[in-house]
């Protein structure tokens, strides 16, 4: 129940509140300090981030008072309508589900623009659009249907398609079984000889495995206006920035949606599951506290003031691990 004088000056003033830049709400409720509540009755001005007077207009300053009621200021981020992240949508925004026809679902990460064309382009991850592809597997090539929703997210050939897999940059496993012909050859002489001494022996060749440093593909979409770059949660992309140690980071994902965390690694070499045999080395990452459930593969990660730093691509219970975005542009050839 509101106590005193505060509805009134509510009723009074919320219209004139709500036209300051950076104000979406205001009601009644108990002041904070040092993000604590007293037990002190306030006016409350909910806004979208909290920012130093000196970087506000004299008029969009809220006063510390009104008619003898405090006021208390309160950042809730930007306020959107739920969304649903697994069903169809058009024009698809960052952040829904989405992959390649072979696949079962990642997270549409950003739309942005080929260097060379200008044209939009989707970006996710090349284990969400191009199916883990090495470039040699025949598991995806150029012109493959992506769908949206994901095929996991009762999305269906031909009635889904979103775009068509555009490029994507090979992912190189670790360490494993040779394919190279002299390789099995030799294998298959030095074993025919050790079977004749020592029968329950076996020799195998290895090949070394080479690092990446991106887990990243894109795909163009059928037109342009099937998407949109604003991204759920977030809204659009400010710039570009380093990851560095400490700083807080945002995400929006298909699984767990709007989530927020910090750098707590930069510079990293990770070694990352790909099946139950197959790992993959991946150097020059980012680590961040858990922003990630399965799914949200593909999500752009941004600072606070909607910088893209990095490309989710893998993560734990314990930790999510990023590309630096630098490198995602780099690599394919694009710009936000």
């Amino acid at each position: 129940m509101i106590v005193g004088n505060f509805k009134k000056v509510i009723d009074r003033y919320k219209n004139s509140l709500l036209k300051r830049e950076n104000v979406i709400g205001v009601g009644y409720g108990r002041k904070e300090k040092r993000g604590k509540k007293t037990d002190e009755d306030a006016v409350v001005i909910l806004v979208k981030k909290k920012l130093p007077e000196r970087k506000l207009n004299k008029r969009d300053i809220v006063p510390q008072e009104i008619q003898n009621c405090k006021t208390d200021v309160i950042e809730i981020g930007e306020i959107n309508f739920f969304q649903e992240r697994t069903v169809k949508l058009r024009p698809a925004q960052p952040g829904v589900s989405l992959g390649h026809y072979k696949i079962s679902a990642g997270t549409l990460g950003a739309v942005v623009r080929d260097e060379k064309t200008g044209k939009s382009l989707i970006l996710s991850n090349n284990h969400v659009l191009a199916n883990l592809t090495n470039g040699r597997d025949n598991r995806s090539k150029k012109g493959d249907p992506i769908l949206q929703p994901g095929s996991y997210d009762n999305g269906n050939n031909p009635d889904d398609i979103i775009g068509y897999l555009e490029r994507f940059v090979p992912i190189y496993r670790g360490e494993g079984k040779s394919d190279c012909n002299i390789a099995i050859t030799v294998e298959k002489l030095a074993n025919f000889f050790i079977h004749l001494l020592r029968p329950n022996y076996n020799f195998k060749l290895l090949k070394q495995g080479k690092n990446n440093i991106v887990d990243c593909a894109v795909a163009i979409p059928k037109s342009k206006e099937l998407v949109s770059p604003r991204i759920i949660g977030i809204g659009d992309v400010k710039g570009i920035k380093e990851a560095e140690v400490e700083m807080q980071v945002q995400k929006s994902g298909r699984t767990s949606g709007l989530t927020r965390g910090k750098v707590v690694a930069v510079d990293a070499t990770v070694s990352v599951s790909m099946s139950e045999n197959e790992t993959a080395n991946f150097e020059d990452q980012f680590v961040t506290t858990p922003i990630s459930k399965a799914g949200d593969s593909g999500s752009l990660v941004l600072d606070m003031d909607n910088n893209a730093v990095g490309l989710l691509f893998a993560g734990s219970e314990k930790a999510t691990v990023c590309n630096r975005i630098t490198n995602v542009m780099k690599e394919l050839s694009i710009e936000f």
